[in-house]
């Protein structure tokens, strides 16, 4: 039988020091519960040993952590008002009679859990943590109105996913200001602007978070396990999902795959607003659904691309080095070097070969930057690294048109252009369609070639796709170093006197072409934005002129990029002028460099990742090993690109299943989450630029740190 009121307080008397804080003494008294398992092995060793001491290690042990129960420091609060601690003393007394105690509890063998056997958890109680009107101005005696309870009904019952993983019932209890009708819930605030329609803010520190009109709500700890499987998975919200339904195993609630999506969409949307610094300036419709809170804040961060919140002040000693100087001018003509780390250094006899000569505007030496004084700044040098990601979403299947799809289930055209479903797939045929679920006119030729279009791709799946590609590159590349694009040939009969591959229709929705990123050095993201129809020269110049338009000052020394010498000779041949040109070298990174052309001049001379003529000193670092020899080394990693493109493969294929919405949502997401891994990297590896760093560039020495100070 479980004590009554009378029987608690008669123990608390009889077995807890009067010195002891209430606070403590009901944390004792529920770590007492908690080892009632240990006094019945202490029991069972007495009853099965004829020789064995009262002091079994049971009990020893049931002494120890009632002596730590007795003065535990994580409570925080001081277990002894009188400032001595008789842990000791009174952890002896109890445990002489602790079969007595339990007797007096009602506890005994019958109970399946002790620990939950005198205290039941209460109903949670959701509300806002705020006490008065955010916006309201002080009234009446310089008070800031305070906050009712909003007069609809009484507290609504409504289901939450606890920090623990368990679905428990909980009261949700909505707070208002009685002056202007904002109404308070734990997770945003919305109010009505006289004119507008009603809007919401975020509450940013949330513990709760809702993630179903009908009353389903979540810890906030549940997001941060969601995005460690993301991050650390590359788990989707559907898998999560399924994960948490697993680990609850509740019959009464499910954990759909909807309110997953939303849970991912309503925690990120806070901490992306946050790293944009976005967050006192944001506001959406009230209660508005997963897509238009997306959409929202894709628009407030970056709509189709975007630089990454603090990407510009970041440096490191992986991607910032203070600059070096030469000295004299490198003659550039004639004689070229090619050299990286994939092979030994050749030298380029002109009259053997045909060479692409350097453009007529740009100067055959390239003049040395002079060494500074000494006191003067020295400066230094950061390189950035850029480079096309086939990450894709579906679009309009028109090739001029960037719209989204208005049924990404299995639509084909965007808003504007609907009206095409009534017309014929084949372009430039222009007749209606030969009945409302057909795609083609009534041309028996239209008809029959798709049908065989329909024959040849609708079992093509994804996987599949990739693993054709995969074994079309793995066999162009045998026996060759030359680097291959993926290329699936499609055989497809032909039209009339078009060939097959060369038919224009509108059967299926087109995708966008690429991904493009630039990040520094170290592999922290910079910027993304996507590439609709192609990765052109034109496109990338607009790409990183838009990327540094709001941050000259933070344009880096080196810009490393596959086809860096088609950049720069578009960028010479567009506009000498161009800033570019006096800020930044273009660089091909080491391993495409390999397979670029020896006869290009500009490629050699201006665009090779390790010069060793001495033209690019900042490029190249000179390094003595452990046995004393000397050799030559890159100043910087640049296959950095590389490797987030190797992360990004883990979640191509959800990416290609996406929304334009939620597929730009989620590449802010995953930009955020890869640089901060790689900021975490950095301070545990101490590669933080340090005050002798700052010293040295701005040309103080270790005599001079006083002076300056």
């Amino acid at each position: 039988m479980a004590a009554s009121v009378q029987q608690l307080i008669w123990i608390l008397q009889l077995f807890f020091p009067p010195e002891l804080a209430v606070q403590q003494a009901l944390y004792v008294l529920t770590v007492l519960l908690s080892m009632y398992p240990l006094l019945r092995l202490h029991l069972n060793q007495l009853n099965e040993a004829r020789r064995q001491t009262p002091l079994t290690a049971w009990m020893r042990s049931i002494h120890l952590l009632l002596k730590h129960a007795f003065h535990e420091e994580a409570n925080n609060v001081e277990a002894w008002t009188t400032g001595i601690n008789l842990a000791e003393e009174y952890s002896e007394y109890i445990c002489r009679d602790l079969d007595k105690l339990y007797t007096l509890l009602g506890v005994s063998d019958d109970t399946k859990d002790p620990a939950s056997f005198l205290f039941r958890p209460p109903r949670p109680i959701l509300t806002t943590s705020r006490l008065d009107c955010k916006y309201c101005p002080p009234g009446d005696r310089n008070m800031v109105p305070s906050l009712r309870r909003r007069s609809k009904g009484k507290a609504q019952r409504v289901w939450l996913l606890t920090s623990t993983m368990q679905w428990v019932s909980a009261d949700l209890l909505v707070g208002q200001c009685g002056t202007c009708k904002a109404e308070y819930y734990p997770d945003m605030i919305t109010r009505k602007i006289p004119g507008h329609k009603r809007t919401q803010q975020l509450e940013f520190d949330a513990e709760y978070l809702r993630v179903s009109k009908q009353g389903v709500w979540v810890h906030r700890k549940i997001a941060l396990s969601q995005e460690n499987a993301l991050n650390r998975f590359h788990s989707g919200w559907s898998n999560f999902a399924d994960w948490v339904n697993d680990s609850t195993n509740d019959i009464n609630v499910n954990f759909t795959h909807r309110q997953s999506q939303r849970l991912f969409m309503e925690h990120f949307s806070r901490r992306l607003l946050l790293a944009h610094k976005k967050s006192a300036t944001f506001s959406c419709e009230a209660h508005a659904t997963t897509q238009v809170l997306a959409a929202k804040v894709r628009d407030v961060i970056g709509k189709n691309g975007g630089i990454i919140a603090g990407a510009m002040v970041h440096g490191c000693m992986d991607c910032t080095h203070v600059k070096r100087y030469s000295e004299g001018d490198v003659d550039l003509g004639g004689v070229g070097v090619v050299g990286s780390e994939a092979g030994p250094i050749q030298a380029i006899d002109p009259t053997l070969i045909e060479e692409q000569p350097l453009p007529a505007n740009l100067p055959q030496v390239l003049p040395r930057q002079q060494k500074p004084l000494p006191g003067e700044p020295v400066g230094y040098a950061r390189l950035a690294v850029m480079d096309g990601k086939s990450l894709k979403h579906r679009k309009c299947s028109l090739d001029d048109c960037e719209g989204p799809l208005v049924n990404f289930k299995n639509g084909r055209f965007c808003q504007d252009h609907l009206h095409y479903r009534s017309i014929c797939g084949i372009i430039p045929c222009g007749r209606p369609i030969n009945s409302a679920d057909a795609v083609t006119c009534d041309d028996p030729a239209h008809i029959a070639w798709h049908k065989q279009y329909e024959d040849r791709f609708h079992r093509l799946s994804f996987p599949g796709v990739q693993r054709v590609i995969r074994r079309q590159m793995a066999a162009g590349d045998a026996g060759s170093h030359q680097v291959r694009g993926p290329s699936l040939q499609v055989q497809l009969q032909a039209l009339g006197d078009i060939p097959g591959e060369k038919v224009v229709h509108t059967f299926k929705a087109k995708s966008i072409y690429c991904l493009q990123t630039i990040q520094w050095a170290c592999g922290v993201p910079i910027a993304w934005e996507k590439c609709y129809r192609s990765e052109s020269t034109p496109q990338v110049l607009t790409f990183i002129n838009n990327v540094w338009a709001d941050y000259p000052e933070s344009r880096p020394s080196f810009i490393v990029y596959d086809k860096a010498c088609d950049l720069l000779r578009h960028i010479v041949t567009q506009d000498i002028a161009d800033l570019w040109l006096t800020t930044s070298k273009f660089i091909v990174d080491a391993w495409h460099y390999i397979g670029h052309q020896a006869t290009d001049v500009l490629c050699r001379t201006r665009c090779n990742p390790a010069p060793t003529d001495g033209s690019q000193p900042d490029l190249v670092l000179t390094e003595v090993d452990e046995h004393g020899n000397s050799h030559q080394t890159r100043a910087f990693n640049t296959e950095t690109a590389e490797q987030l493109n190797s992360w990004l493969n883990g979640f191509e294929s959800q990416l290609r299943q996406m929304t334009d919405v939620n597929f730009d949502f989620f590449i802010h997401v995953l930009m955020m989450l890869y640089g901060e891994n790689l900021e975490k990297r950095v301070v545990s590896k101490s590669r933080q630029l340090t005050q002798l760093f700052w010293d040295e560039v701005n040309g103080i020495d270790g005599m001079d740190v006083d002076e300056a100070s």
